[in-house]
């Protein structure tokens, strides 16, 4: 059975903390797509933390991982980017409350996967179109440079969730299902 998705408890925290490092010291690795844009894989991340964790570990992790990594690679925060880092593995975790899937017992079938296909595509861009507004709005940002980043970011995210992020997912559920039907024979 799963635990529910808001209880905190030394597991989540230490879980919470592993993802935002994990994400944080990964997320300066891309290749350049468009201005201060890049496809990084470090979104497969964010795939993984939700879909096994739940939508609020994912949203942590992402939005703590890229405020480390924006720390530590410019010195300024870029809020609206690091909302929507938290909001994309949140939308990737809404997959944790479908019923029947549960990839740490090897539990999944194919509309799972459909499932988190949508909902990783959807929350890249719904984050991404927030992030570009936020920058608009609150940062003055140009908007003609927004539409660039938030278009080559959103094609790059969607690249990597479904290259690396899923079968991430779907191979690790696959490796606990060979684990969990092991039996002994006498």
């Amino acid at each position: 059975m799963k635990k529910s998705i808001f209880q905190l408890n030394t597991r989540t925290v230490v879980t919470i903390g592993i993802g935002a490092a994990l994400y944080g010291a990964t997320s300066f690795i891309g290749i350049p797509v468009g201005p201060d844009t890049s496809l990084r894989p470090a979104i497969a991340l964010l795939a993984i933390f939700g879909a096994l964790f739940g939508p609020v570990v994912g949203f942590i992790a992402g939005l703590i991982g890229h405020v480390l990594n924006d720390l530590l690679t410019s010195g300024t925060v870029w809020w609206g980017w690091a909302l929507g880092s938290g909001i994309t593995a949140a939308f990737m975790g809404l997959i944790y409350l479908s019923k029947g899937f549960d990839p740490q017992n090897g539990t999944y079938k194919g509309k799972h996967i459909g499932l988190f296909i949508v909902y990783g595509v959807v929350g890249i861009i719904l984050s991404l179109l927030f992030s570009g507004w936020f920058d608009i709005t609150f940062m003055g940002e140009p908007s003609d440079k927004l539409l660039v980043q938030v278009t080559a970011a959103s094609i790059s995210n969607i690249v990597v969730f479904l290259v690396f992020g899923v079968p991430a997912v779907i191979g690790f559920a696959r490796r606990n299902a060979k684990v969990s039907n092991l039996s002994v024979n006498e």
